[in-house]
């Protein structure tokens, strides 16, 4: 596992071809940042109903999918392209686990949920049909709730501390945007006390809707 960059940054308004949008996504690479409960100083984000909070504090993104889209799209994707916090190499979705608890620098971080991603992905990366590739592979990366406060160096270790309990965050995604095939896959993500509450509170409308 690598830190490879933290970024950070303030909502900007972007122009749009059919007008504008305030959003948070364009954030820039500091050499370290102090991280409290709810985000990093200087960061802040502009939809409150998808990004920030306590569940939703550090944005992550797997580096190893930069090279994914870049092929796919036949573009460049300068970092941060998708407004996380942290670009991380060797914590793919599929290896990391909702409830997993990690020491980035002098702060304590824990996986709480996958990220919902928006169609600002595509008016940032100027790539046409990228959101509904994330959604489709489940390649979203997640977010981190703060569990002790400190400072995060670009070139801080991580250490993993605690493993979550049995779901990673690529099936959780799975389930969470293409709908379980049982009762019992959506139980299992419910299972895991780390799981953010918005999350959890879709499952179990989900499992209500279902009987």
């Amino acid at each position: 596992m690598k830190l490879l960059q933290v970024s950070v940054g303030l909502p900007k308004t972007k122009q749009l071809e059919n007008g504008t949008l305030v959003t948070g996504i364009g954030k820039e690479e500091v050499e370290g940042c102090w991280l409290r409960k709810e985000s990093f100083d200087g960061d802040a984000v502009a939809n409150t109903s998808f990004h920030g909070g306590v569940d939703r504090a550090v944005c992550v993104y797997p580096f190893e999918h930069y090279a994914l889209w870049e092929k796919q799209f036949g573009s460049t994707l300068p970092r941060p392209a998708f407004g996380e916090n942290f670009t991380v190499i060797g914590m793919k979705e599929e290896d990391t686990y909702i409830g997993d608890v990690y020491r980035i620098g002098e702060a304590i971080v824990q996986v709480t949920q996958g990220r919902i991603p928006c169609i600002t992905i595509d008016h940032h990366t100027g790539c046409k049909g990228l959101m509904a590739e994330i959604v489709k592979t489940g390649y979203t990366g997640y977010f981190m709730r703060v569990l002790e406060e400190g400072f995060v160096a670009k070139d801080a270790s991580i250490t993993l501390l605690e493993r979550g309990e049995s779901v990673t965050v690529l099936h959780t995604n799975r389930i969470y945007f293409h709908g379980p095939r049982n009762e019992g896959e959506a139980k299992e993500i419910l299972a895991e006390e780390a799981l953010a509450p918005a999350w959890r509170n879709k499952l179990v409308q989900r499992i209500t809707k279902n009987r």
